[in-house]
């Protein structure tokens, strides 16, 4: 995929999110979070297990309903719309737990991203193909296309999630966890991906526990726990913070 060069980002965000909050019956997964994420941004999402990080990500793609709040996507809210038209505005994903169309190759899979991405996708299904093709060689599954997908290991299956999203053209990317069970070569490798993806002017949060990447990728960090935001700011002041090193950082120093 070629990669053009940077352009200043655009002014203003291109995610706003305003006190929000999803309870599941007793309990209360995020409680009252806002945030923004601006135009050609790296917002890194950073907490323990259990701190509703992929229940916000869940609520901002639209597979989750929230309870109460509001969620702004490019200048307009998008609560009770649903998934796929989210999808066709330009937001896209990545899951945190990786399941490829079983029986479908690598290439079918990405042009599935293809077919019902941003402005409702390519209808053509060669032109989807052609998509694909080029988001599969972008990750370094150029040459596994032919394979099927449910065959992968778990590294190429990252891989995979990571082209499929790709593929659906967004100018909003959420990655959940994509390089968790790589090796060090490969953080590498989807670290650079990452950057690329954002020198093409897609505004990207990325949720890590691999904090190489958060350190190496993010403008700015926030922090969840226990589903509430206890701190947001530059990468470094946050990752410095006592508040942070208690509830996160002094458990997943052998991570970084």
């Amino acid at each position: 995929m070629a990669t053009p060069a940077r352009t200043p980002a655009a002014a203003g965000n291109i995610l706003e999110v305003r006190n929000l909050t999803k309870r599941f019956a007793g309990l209360v997964a995020v409680n009252d979070v806002t945030f923004d994420l601006r135009r050609g941004e790296i917002l890194g999402l950073i907490g323990p297990n259990g701190a509703g990080k992929t229940t916000l990500v869940g609520m901002i793609n639209g597979t989750i309903e929230p309870t109460s709040g509001d969620i702004v996507f490019d200048g307009h809210s998008v609560l009770g719309v649903p998934a796929y038209r989210r999808a066709h505005m330009g937001i896209g994903r990545t899951f945190q737990v990786m399941k490829p169309f079983p029986g479908l190759t690598v290439l079918e899979n990405a042009a599935v991203g293809a077919r019902f991405g941003a402005a409702g996708g390519i209808k053509d299904m060669r032109r989807a193909q052609d998509r694909a093709r080029e988001c599969l060689e972008f990750v370094g599954l150029g040459r596994r296309i032919d394979q099927r997908a449910d065959a992968l290991g778990g590294p190429d299956r990252k891989r995979l999630e990571l082209a499929k999203a790709l593929s659906m053209k967004p100018t909003l990317l959420l990655l959940d966890e994509v390089m968790a069970g790589l090796n060090h070569v490969e953080i590498e490798e989807v670290i650079e991906d990452i950057r690329k993806v954002r020198d093409q002017g897609i505004s990207i949060l990325v949720i890590e526990h691999v904090m190489k990447a958060i350190t190496s990728l993010s403008d700015r960090v926030f922090v969840l726990h226990h589903g509430e935001k206890i701190l947001e700011g530059p990468t470094e002041e946050v990752l410095r913070d006592p508040r942070v090193v208690e509830a996160y950082l002094g458990k997943k120093r052998t991570k970084s």
